[in-house]
């Protein structure tokens, strides 16, 4: 008979080839992955100054945003909030002028989908200098 206990070894798990894999997954990860950085519109940030600028181009085309989505262009009101509409008004107050310089002025309240669809619109009826309008904070004068 043969009192002594058998002599297991502990299991064990060999990390070296799992962190080898992992390392191949990240690698892979990175080299696979696209960073593109190309943008249909190229949309040029006003700058501020304490002067008044005086105009001196064409007159501005003003598109605006209103708190339920709806647009107005050069002030007049869009029967309805679709890019056809807003299409079709543009093309009528612009005609064939692309290098006219566009405003947007959009609410606060606005959301960003309607913002989008009147930038996205300008784009595609070929407008490349899209401004945004904005007031001063009267509280902190912040802009």
């Amino acid at each position: 008979m043969n009192l002594r206990p058998r002599r297991s070894d502990d299991p064990e798990i060999n990390l070296i080839s799992l962190i080898d894999i992992l390392l191949v997954l990240v690698i892979f990860f990175i080299l696979s992955t696209t960073f593109s950085i190309d943008g249909r519109l190229r949309i040029q940030l006003p700058e501020a100054s304490s002067v008044p600028l005086t105009p001196s181009g064409p007159e501005p085309l003003v598109v605006t945003v209103t708190a339920g989505g709806g647009y107005l262009v050069n002030g007049r009101e869009l029967v309805n909030a679709s890019a056809d509409t807003l299409r079709a008004a543009i093309v009528k107050v612009a005609g064939q002028q692309r290098e006219t310089p566009v405003n947007i002025r959009a609410d606060g309240r606005a959301t960003h989908q309607a913002v989008v669809t009147a930038m996205d619109t300008l784009g595609q009826l070929g407008f490349a200098q899209l401004n945004f309008i904005t007031t001063r904070d009267a509280t902190t004068g912040a802009p």
